[in-house]
């Protein structure tokens, strides 16, 4: 395998995959693609790879009409194989890739050529149906975004929860740190944030931002419709209907926009993991969430110069409709990768979340974190339960409250016929816990109590 350059950062598994690629002897011609959302670091990771097994890397360019970049290409395929650019003369792209499987037959290796693109839509669609590259490719790579504690150590954030604010306006997207900087340990999130997401002369202005994700798809040409759409879910609209209602719309009426949004993974559909329920729909992309819910309603003042004033105003909500769930977000993706290490049985199954009745009580309990055993399927009868969570992130500390909630969840889940008995309890908290709660755990092997240094593995 190609040793990963240095500045290449995570992206284990996806330069292992690569390099495999590039450096299987078969003669034959062979195809990848890659995709994924805007900031990903696709062009940086395929720079690199190029790089290093001095290969063409060649950028396209969406206003370029065809001829120039008919050109251009022809020029740097003329380059790559020594000439002088302007040698190639050529019409038509059968033609100039015609020139470059040439080139790569008279230096006697293998043709590889990686297809790449943000436009998600565009790039799923090329290997789909009856379309030519079907059955192709050999690899068909979807660059995700860094880990909530990769992006940490990519941002060189000390403070673990300076780390999860920002992450929870930036998500894991490795190129906006070029764009924002990291927050100065002298200054803290909210200078930070006023200079970045709320300044209107930035790259990384959250509207700027947002209209860019938006263009990266052509199947997104009504933008009045799509905003109104991600405003609603914002505001708490979790459903088609409920959107539609929001929009004074029919729900048939949303029903295709929402397909485009959850493809290019600026919504999801949270499936609850016991039960069949309808999906709650939810904002998944953390600068789109941030616009809808901050820039927009502070646009006025924000584009006069006032943000920190708009901040000001807007703390708030940030706190309760952004930082909270992306919080209890964060608890599930700890469970998912890392709480096997502290968990009795070891690596969990599938992660979500769920909602128990209390006939007793007559309410319904939210349960923000549910694992359940390795080997189960998400909603069938009787499952084995491994885990059951609480994620605040309020103030307040953790207390035995808390932990008595879970335990008279937990108690609910066993009358149900759900299998209990090896369930673990966990408790996740911005603010740390109470002494007696701290006690108590000390002497429980089923009760577990997850704090920023625990959640971000520094302590």
């Amino acid at each position: 395998m190609l040793a990963k350059p240095e500045d290449v950062v995570d992206r284990d598994r996806e330069w292992g995959l690569l390099t495999e690629f590039v450096t299987d002897p078969d003669p034959a011609m062979r195809l990848g693609i890659m995709s994924g959302r805007r900031r990903h670091g696709k062009s940086y990771l395929l720079q690199a790879l190029s790089d290093r097994v001095g290969g063409l890397y060649v950028t396209a360019v969406r206003e370029e009409g065809r001829l120039p970049a008919i050109q251009r290409f022809s020029d740097a395929i003329a380059t790559h194989a020594g000439l002088r650019p302007g040698t190639l003369r050529l019409t038509d792209w059968r033609e100039v890739l015609s020139n470059a499987l040439d080139v790569t037959a008279r230096s006697q290796t293998p043709l590889l050529v990686i297809l790449c693109g943000s436009a998600m839509s565009v790039m799923h669609e090329l290997l789909s149906g009856t379309k030519p590259l079907r059955g192709r490719a050999v690899i068909d790579l979807r660059l995700g975004a860094f880990d909530y504690r990769a992006s940490r150590a990519f941002w060189q954030i000390d403070n673990p929860l300076v780390a999860l604010q920002v992450h929870a306006v930036l998500g894991g997207a490795p190129g906006y740190r070029p764009v924002a900087a990291r927050p100065h340990p002298n200054d803290g999130f909210a200078s930070w944030l006023t200079r970045t997401l709320l300044d209107p002369g930035r790259a990384v202005y959250s509207r700027t931002e947002t209209e860019y994700l938006l263009r990266e798809d052509p199947r997104i040409t009504h933008h009045t419709l799509y905003y109104d759409i991600l405003t609603a879910i914002a505001q708490g609209a979790s459903t088609p209907t409920k959107i539609g209602a929001a929009l004074e719309r029919q729900r048939n009426a949303v029903t295709h926009p929402l397909g485009v949004l959850e493809s290019t993974s600026y919504i999801q559909r949270e499936q609850d993991i016991l039960r069949p329920r309808h999906p709650v729909i939810t904002l998944a992309d953390p600068v789109i969430r941030f616009n809808q819910l901050i820039t927009l309603p502070q646009a006025a003042i924000v584009e006069q110069g006032f943000a920190e004033e708009a901040w000001q105003v807007a703390a708030p909500t940030f706190n309760s409709k952004i930082l909270a769930p992306h919080f209890e977000d964060l608890a599930r993706a700890f469970t998912r990768r890392y709480a096997h290490t502290l968990l009795p049985d070891g690596l969990p199954g599938p992660v979500g979340t769920t909602e128990v009745a209390d006939p007793a009580a007559r309410t319904k309990h939210e349960v923000d974190v549910i694992a359940l055993a390795l080997g189960e399927r998400p909603q069938a009868p009787r499952v084995r339960i491994a885990l059951l969570g609480e994620a605040k992130a309020t103030a307040a500390r953790r207390g035995t409250g808390d932990l008595q909630r879970l335990e008279r969840i937990r108690t609910l889940l066993t009358d149900q016929g759900y299998d209990t008995t090896g369930t673990t309890l966990a408790l996740f908290s911005l603010h740390g816990f109470y002494p007696d709660l701290v006690e108590s755990a000390a002497g429980r092997e089923d009760l577990l109590l997850v704090d920023l240094a625990t959640l971000y593995g520094v302590g």
